[in-house]
């Protein structure tokens, strides 16, 4: 068995990531190889949370003239359609998986209890965090900080479109340098679309570092819990560093 450097996690989908290359809805394909990494990677004993958007459903700026608070909602509504259709994916595969939601809905899955989340890992079952904080104006970067600092997560993997942290947007502009290493400060004070100010702030508050990767190569996952040295990282950088 491969030796991992971290013990527990945070995954953090965006739901753009679950679109695949259509850009919208949900990828059967690419949600079941987001699956398959997970598995692996709980197979190497490594306790996982993840944290669903809803992006590739619902955004809250597309209800224009629409009360923020429901379009809020509506995209809580969103982030659990996207957990279901990943336990599915994952139970497929016989990992034992459990959704808990910021919004009871008890039929469906679990109201979050942050207790039975820590037990559910300590008993390796992959835990999904779905409906954000329960809160409108919060992000479900937000979230991922939120759920991190609850369950003592050692490191949250943000996994994106693209392969890591960029000056600009690498897909607008071919110049664009990528980062290896940044400051919590850094992202606030460049102003840098990693996580909103708010998720950013609680992790720095926390000391949660941020592993920015993209989901490209089927493995990525697995080697950023072996350590492989990919994407940006993202925390309290060292003089010697």
């Amino acid at each position: 068995m491969q030796k991992t450097i971290f013990n527990r996690i945070i995954l953090k989908l965006s739901g753009e990531a679950l679109s695949g290359p259509q850009g919208f809805g949900i990828n059967f394909e690419t949600i079941n190889q987001i699956a398959q990494q997970i598995k692996e990677v709980v197979e190497l004993g490594v306790e996982v949370a993840v944290v669903v958007g809803g992006g590739n459903i619902w955004r809250g700026r597309t209800g224009k003239g629409m009360d923020r608070t429901t379009a809020d909602h509506m995209g809580m509504l969103a982030t659990v359609i996207n957990a279901l259709a990943l336990q599915d994916a994952l139970e497929n595969r016989e990992v034992a998986t459990r959704v808990q939601t910021a919004i009871e809905m008890r039929q469906i899955a679990e109201p979050y209890i942050r207790r039975r989340a820590v037990r559910h890992l300590e008993k390796k079952r992959v835990v999904i965090f779905a409906a954000g904080t329960g809160n409108p104006f919060f992000s479900t970067d937000t979230t991922a900080a939120l759920r991190a600092a609850e369950i003592d997560a050692e490191v949250i993997l943000l996994a994106k479109k693209v392969d890591g942290v960029y000056d600009s947007d690498p897909e607008e502009n071919p110049e664009a340098q990528k980062f290896v290493k940044l400051s919590y400060f850094d992202v606030l004070r460049l102003g840098l679309k990693v996580m909103d100010s708010t998720a950013t702030s609680l992790c720095m508050d926390n000391r949660i570092p941020i592993i920015v990767f993209g989901l490209e190569k089927p493995d990525n996952i697995k080697r950023v819990v072996i350590g492989e040295k990919i994407g940006t990282l993202i925390g309290r950088i060292q003089k010697s560093d």
